[in-house]
């Protein structure tokens, strides 16, 4: 299979969790993130945080690293090549004028969304006072909300013609008449990314509030879809009634995509999943589609030489 899209859908427990917060309400007291039909959610902004942060522990460890590296979210290079965040994420340098400092980001994500209404309580928070003496502060009192329990639904999609690869159009007499691929990676760093982005779904943890309030974003079941055809349907999976998953299964299968579902409720594991999805992104009769249409990797460039930034 020529593989353009990947989309991992998951749904994910929160217990007493205040995963994303919100504005402050009356002084000291943080509020959770809510929508008005009162389901807690955890917006795509820190999605897209806590995934880049789980790609860079990944990327740290991984014997195909190299140079490459995840670079800050309010630093984000053009280096293509080796910023994985640049890549994957994108970036904007409003600064360079044209095409050359600007990059739609491959990948992408929704908000984490609670399947229920949720149920919020508050916590209150005190700061051990220390100096006793009559002229010293009050006591520091503060309270934050936090969400009993919220079974989360998410969705991780990677376009994978975008991946490793950059776009130029070409402009006469103002219109576009020829578009450019640039590629920045070879295909066997092209794929470790795809891995990397696909295993780094199932360790999603550094939300807020971690150090005294601790929350894992850990799968308890998944979809996987590998798509010839950048389809992102499956994406409700989760949330549709059984007609409409059954229905969204076979037309899976009709166009030729290839699905692995895991429940670790069930014999058929998140663990399972995930193990068989890496199998099938291994196999030597399956490729990421490459635009550039240079599998031999005879024309990588780095971003910089591209565009004439070199």
């Amino acid at each position: 299979m020529i593989i353009k899209g990947i989309l991992v859908s998951v749904l994910a427990p929160f217990e007493n969790h205040i995963a994303n917060g919100g504005e402050k309400l009356l002084g000291n007291a943080s509020s959770i993130k809510r929508r008005p039909d009162g389901k807690v959610y955890v917006s795509g902004q820190m999605q897209r945080h806590v995934l880049f942060s789980a790609i860079n522990r990944l990327n740290e460890v991984d014997e195909g690293k190299y140079d490459t590296f995840v670079s800050n979210g309010d630093g984000i290079t053009n280096q293509i090549e080796n910023d994985l965040r640049a890549d994957m994420g994108g970036f904007m340098h409003p600064s360079k004028g044209d095409y050359s400092g600007r990059r739609t980001a491959p990948l992408s994500v929704t908000p984490a969304v609670a399947i229920n209404k949720s149920e919020v309580g508050r916590d209150l928070l005190v700061r051990i006072k220390r100096d006793q003496s009559e002229d010293s502060k009050d006591q520091a009192l503060a309270t934050k909300e936090f969400s009993e329990y919220d079974l989360m639904h998410m969705n991780f999609f990677l376009d994978v013609s975008g991946l490793s690869i950059s776009k130029a159009f070409t402009y006469k007499n103002s219109f576009n008449i020829t578009t450019k691929y640039f590629k920045h990676a070879k295909e066997n760093e092209r794929l470790r990314r795809a891995k990397l982005f696909l295993d780094g779904t199932r360790y999603m943890n550094d939300y807020a509030s971690q150090a005294r309030n601790a929350v894992s974003g850990e799968p308890q079941k998944v979809l996987i879809v590998f798509d010839p055809l950048l389809g992102r349907k499956a994406s409700r999976y989760f949330t549709a009634s059984e007609l409409e998953q059954k229905n969204i299964l076979e037309e899976l299968k009709a166009k030729g995509a290839k699905y692995y579902l895991g429940d670790d409720q069930s014999e058929h594991s998140v663990y399972k999943a995930y193990t068989d999805a890496l199998t099938f992104l291994n196999a030597s009769g399956n490729s990421l589609f490459d635009p550039s249409n240079d599998p031999e990797n005879k024309n990588v460039k780095t971003f910089a030489k591209a565009f004439g930034n070199e």
